[in-house]
């Protein structure tokens, strides 16, 4: 491989024309002459450099709509010609080829298409051929050629040239080459994907995915791990999408926390109420629903204060005065919420350390979605959970009928129990949890862990009992013996919510009847591992 490569002849060709003009006269400065196609060329043109048109060289014009401008030998010879393969030489001065030593491509906005929600048959004509495969050739022949996908590299491609007296290095060529086969891949990840669900095939026989790099990071999970954060590209609101406004840069840990607190939050309506979720180590130590913010905040705090030092707090709403200053009163790792006003930031940059984050929407808890995880040679692939239950579709099982108050009180630990690790006990009174079991191998401990962080809370407070006497209690799956509920009823709850469907249900049923307990079923489980 030529470690440096001049760069005499470039082929723009862009969707994208973000930069493009100024790329255009900084090349033609330079002394490298321009091709281009369409639209492309007339921008150039227009700018009054001189360019000439990729049909002049091939000698066919542009072709059905414009799908076929750059499938010749014209322009793919003059990319794949290898510089010091004497037998390519001789073919391209054979068809006088003239080699081309760089590409500048952006792809058509498939994607972005898509994001639109255009039909069908307007996806399909957006699906760019002539550049992947111009993308392709160029990045497999980069050995003499530069390839530029992205408008990003624009000013490295100059400073490289004027680094080199017009060449580039091959180190250089192959981190173009790299990332152009990435954004082939990635682009052809999306056509993909899009086709699956188009024609509704959930289980594709290839399953490509793909992300774009938003963050490199400090280190993973634990220092001696290297980690980074990829978008991909949908544009769901979020940790991924946000805004933020001030702090440091988000850790690992802080980005998997903080999506697991606002994909909470959104569970809310911020119509009906306000809401707040605290997330410490991807579980709620406290959620709440009130008013405002502020009290959203102070019920959820409550609930654990001891686990809330150092976590996430996500909002429904507008972040305001009294509750940023709520906040603010102990040491917060990140906040997110839809905004915020003038004044709640005012009180956030005292704080520097303190990660605002905001995200101008609410993420829809009923959108469909993958979730993707890897496990030892492949991965695990499946829908979003996006169940929900109405209220018509709750059963009442038992003896004891819950009230209106009880039955609301249900349904919001119901969502709560949705984003808890399982086992997944969620004890709630008045629209606030008072108790959380995360992560337990057994139903009992999850339920007896919560109780006891009811009771130490209650110390805390100073209050004559714990907040889980008069409760109800949800759990994330069903009772599989009657244990897990005698420990909730135990602790004070006095209705229950969990799927049903358990081979004992009837003995749970009649432990509910013979201890008091309104048990209502929803019929659907939520795992969450």
């Amino acid at each position: 491989m030529t470690s440096l490569a001049p760069i005499r002849r470039a082929l723009l060709s862009v969707s994208d024309k973000t930069g493009l003009v100024e790329l255009g006269r900084a090349l033609v400065d330079r002394g490298v002459d321009l091709l281009s196609t369409g639209g492309t060329a007339q921008a150039l043109r227009d700018a009054g450099l001189p360019v000439r048109d990729v049909s002049e060289v091939t000698g066919f014009p542009e072709m059905l709509d414009g799908r076929v401008k750059t499938l010749h030998p014209m322009v793919h010879g003059a990319l794949l010609a290898l510089r010091d393969n004497p037998a390519h030489m001789a073919s391209v001065e054979e068809h006088v080829i003239e080699p081309i030593d760089l590409l500048v491509v952006n792809l058509y906005p498939f994607e972005a298409t898509v994001a639109q929600g255009a039909d069908f048959d307007t996806c399909i004509e957006n699906i760019d051929i002539g550049g992947p495969a111009m993308i392709r050739a160029a990045a497999k022949n980069h050995g003499f050629v530069s390839v530029v996908v992205d408008t990003e590299d624009y000013d490295a491609l100059l400073a490289e040239l004027d680094a080199n007296d017009g060449q580039t290095t091959a180190a250089f060529r192959k981190r173009l080459a790299q990332t152009a086969y990435a954004r082939t891949g990635a682009y052809d990840a999306a056509v993909s994907s899009w086709f699956a669900t188009a024609i509704d095939e959930p289980t594709p026989r290839r399953r490509a995915v793909a992300g774009t790099l938003a963050q490199t990071l400090r280190y993973g999970e634990n220092p001696h791990q290297a980690a980074s954060f990829y978008t991909d590209g949908s544009g769901r609101p979020g940790v991924a999408t946000a805004r933020q406004l001030q702090g440091k840069e988000l850790s690992y840990n802080n980005i998997n926390d903080t999506d697991a607190a606002f994909e909470l939050v959104c569970e809310f309506d911020p119509v009906d109420s306000a809401a707040c979720a605290i997330i410490k180590h991807a579980n709620p130590c406290g959620v709440a629903q009130a008013d405002t913010l502020a009290e959203a905040y102070q019920k959820a705090f409550d609930c654990d204060r001891t686990s809330a030092f150092g976590g996430i707090v996500a909002l429904n709403r507008t972040l305001d005065l009294e509750t940023a200053q709520a906040i603010t009163g102990i040491f917060t790792e990140v906040v997110i919420a839809p905004d915020a006003d003038d004044d709640a930031i005012a009180v956030f940059a005292a704080k520097p350390n303190l990660r605002l984050l905001l995200t101008g929407a609410l993420a829809d808890p009923r959108e469909p979605g993958l979730t993707i995880r890897q496990v030892s040679g492949g991965m695990l692939v499946q829908d979003k959970d996006t169940g929900h239950v109405a209220p018509q579709d709750l059963r009442v099982v038992t003896k004891a009928q819950p009230s209106d108050a009880q039955m609301a009180d249900m349904q919001f630990a119901w969502k709560v129990a949705k984003h808890v690790k399982s086992n997944a006990i969620v004890y709630v009174r008045d629209g606030a949890t008072v108790g959380v079991g995360a992560g337990q191998m057994s139903r009992v401990d999850s339920a007896l862990i919560a109780a006891k962080k009811a009771e130490r809370m209650a110390e805390a407070l100073g209050l004559d009992a714990p907040l889980t006497q008069g409760s109800v209690v949800a759990s994330d799956a069903f009772f599989p013996f009657a244990d897990g509920l005698m420990e909730a009823a135990a602790a004070g709850a006095v209705c229950v919510i969990q799927p049903g469907g358990s081979m004992r249900d009837d003995e749970v049923i009649a432990a509910a009847d013979e201890a008091g307990l309104a048990m209502v079923l929803t019929g659907m489980r939520h795992f969450r591992h």
